[in-house]
C-alpha cells in the first residue's frame, strides 16, 4: 500500500541534508559544549554557529535567540517569563490558540490573572477593534497565533503589534505553523517574543527555540547552569540545534516553492474534491491562509471514521491538532469559528509540504470522493 503523508502541520519528515548535518554531533563531536577540554569545543563551535544561522534565516539578532526543547515549551516560559516581570495580571489571547497557548493562560485564572479571549469570525479572523477594546492599564501581555494550526488561517501580526505596542504591551506571537512555509522577517513583523519548532519545517523533533527582541522585560523560568546566556539552563541538544539551522537553510531554499506549487496543489485538491463531494466545505477559505494547510468539511460524514478509512488506503490526515487529536472532541478552533458540532466533527486537516507530489494529490482526489459516498449511503441506511 502506497502511503500519501498529508499531516506535515503534525510534523514533518527530517530533510536528508540536515540528518547529515546532526550526524557527527551524534558519534565523532559529542561532547558537552560546556566542557573546558578540546572535545566541548566543536560542539560549543557547532552552537554558536548554528544561531548565527538561525537568527539570519528570522531576521534577528544571535542573542536574541533562546534554544528550547519544542514549541510548547517556547510557548510557556514566553508567557510566564513576560508574567514574572511585569506588573500588570491581565493577558488577552484569542479563541483559536494551541493548547500550548491557551492551558498555560487558562490556568493563569488560578493564579489571581484576569484573561481576555478574543472571539474570531466565520473565516478565522480576530476583529483588530476587538483587540484593541481589550487592552487595559493593567494589562501585561497578548499572546497570538502567527497562523492557526488547524485552518492555516493567518493573523494580520504586524497591524496586532502596533495596536498593542500604542499602549506599551508586549506582544507574544506563537509561530510554529509559520516558520519556514511563509517568509518572515522579525524585523518587520513587530513581536517581542516569537516561539517555534523545528520538526515542523523538515528538522528533527525535540528542539525549538524562543526569540526575545532585545528591550523586551521578560525572566528566566527555569534555574541552573548558565546555558543560553543563563536564560534557559540545561545541556544544549546539540545534533537538534544544528539540525534546526540546517532545517533553516533547507527552508529558505525551498519558500518559493511552496508559495507557488504547493500553494497550487492545495487549490487544486480544494476545488477538485468541491466539485467531485456534494455538501463539502473549506474552513477559512476566504481568509488569508497558509499555503499547505486546507481544512475541509464533508457533512453528513464522521470525520473521525473518515480518517481511518482514508488511512486504510494510505492517505494520512488528521481532525485537528495532534496534540489533542486522541481526545474525540470536536475542535475548539472550527467551534469557536461558528461551525456546529456536526460540522466541525466532519472536518478533516490536510497539510502538505514541498515535497507533496500532484500524483499524490491525484490519488486522494481519486479516493476520498468514493470513501465520502460510501459512508453516506451507509449512514442513510442505516
Amino acid at each position: 500500500m502506497r502511503t500519501i503523508y498529508l499531516d506535515n502541520n503534525a510534523t514533518t519528515p527530517v530533510a536528508p541534508a540536515v540528518f547529515e548535518a546532526m550526524r557527527p554531533y551524534f558519534t565523532e563531536h559529542y561532547g558537552n559544549p560546556s566542557s573546558p577540554h578540546h572535545m566541548g569545543d566543536k560542539p560549543a563551535s557547532a552552537v554558536r554557529d548554528a544561531r548565527t544561522r538561525v537568527a539570519s534565516f528570522l531576521g534577528c539578532t544571535d542573542a536574541e535567540v533562546v534554544f528550547t526543547s519544542c514549541g510548547t515549551e517556547s510557548n510557556n516560559i514566553a508567557i510566564r517569563g513576560v508574567l514574572d516581570s511585569a506588573k500588570g495580571r491581565h493577558v488577552v489571547t484569542t479563541a483559536v490558540e494551541h493548547s500550548a497557548v491557551m492551558n498555560p493562560v487558562k490556568r493563569l485564572g488560578s493564579m489571581g490573572y484576569e484573561t481576555t479571549v478574543l472571539a474570531v469570525d466565520r473565516g478565522g479572523r480576530a476583529n483588530l477593534d476587538d483587540l484593541r477594546d481589550s487592552l487595559r492599564d493593567d494589562t501585561a501581555l497578548v499572546s497570538v497565533m502567527f497562523a492557526n494550526n488547524e485552518t492555516g488561517v493567518i493573523f494580520p501580526i504586524d497591524r496586532m503589534a502596533e495596536i498593542v505596542h500604542a499602549r506599551g504591551i508586549p506582544l507574544h506571537v506563537d509561530c510554529v505553523q509559520g516558520v519556514g512555509k511563509v517568509p518572515i522577517d522579525l524585523r518587520t513583523l513587530g513581536a517581542d517574543l516569537v516561539s517555534f519548532s523545528a520538526h515542523k519545517f523538515h528538522g528533527p523533533k525535540g528542539v525549538g527555540a524562543l526569540v526575545v527582541r532585545k528591550g523586551t522585560r521578560w525572566a528566566p523560568v527555569f534555574l541552573g547552569g548558565g546555558q543560553e546566556r543563563n536564560r534557559r539552563p540545561g545541556t544544549e541538544n546539540v545534533p537538534g540545534i544544528v539540525g534546526m539551522a540546517a532545517a533553516c537553510d533547507h527552508a529558505e531554499s525551498h519558500l518559493a516553492h511552496c508559495q507557488s506549487e504547493t500553494r497550487r496543489l492545495r487549490d487544486l485538491m480544494e476545488s477538485e474534491l468541491l466539485e467531485r463531494v456534494p455538501d463539502a466545505f473549506v474552513n477559512g477559505v476566504a481568509s488569508e491562509r497558509l499555503p499547505n494547510t486546507s481544512n475541509i468539511g464533508f457533512n453528513g460524514v464522521d470525520g473521525h471514521a473518515l480518517l481511518v478509512l482514508l488511512d486504510e488506503v494510505g492517505i494520512c490526515v488528521s481532525a485537528g491538532s495532534a496534540c489533542k487529536s486522541g481526545a474525540g472532541l470536536p475542535s475548539h478552533v472550527l467551534a469557536a469559528m461558528g461551525l456546529s458540532p456536526e460540522e466541525a466533527s466532519a472536518s478533516l486537516r490536510f497539510s502538505l509540504s514541498a515535497l507533496t507530489t500532484e500524483d499524490e494529490i491525484g490519488y486522494c482526489i481519486e479516493q476520498i470522493p468514493a470513501i465520502v459516498v460510501r459512508m453516506r449511503r451507509k449512514f442513510i441506511s442505516a
